[in-house]
């Protein structure tokens, strides 16, 4: 399994695109490690058709956000509001904890 620098819940900015989506920010919603790719509240919105599975079941067009490579990407810090790398803060007992590199601060 591999290793993503972006976790659920983190609020990311979108790097490349088309003009509508790029610079956008938004929270992470779904992480596929295995597809490298992560799901992002308001970003790649695509229309699907949808059918009623059973009564109750919206069907239709629905709008929904599909899945963005990982690497188009990057997170930003909530301390100082900038995109970042993020670093890897090891403690003497350990416990590794995720920290900006513009600032230091710890997620």
């Amino acid at each position: 399994m591999k290793n993503l620098h972006i976790k659920t819940g983190d609020t990311v900015i979108l790097l490349t695109g088309d003009k509508a989506d790029r610079g956008k920010t938004g929270k992470v919603l779904a992480v596929s490690p295995e597809e490298n790719k992560v799901i992002v509240e308001g970003i790649n919105k695509v229309k699907k058709h949808v059918k009623p599975r059973k009564a109750g079941d919206p069907s239709g067009i629905i709008e929904t956000e599909s899945a963005v490579y990982a690497s188009k990407v990057q997170v930003v810090c909530p301390k100082c509001n900038k995109p970042t790398r993020v670093g890897t803060k090891v403690y003497e007992d350990g416990k590794k904890d995720r920290m900006c590199k513009k600032c230091g601060e710890t997620f």
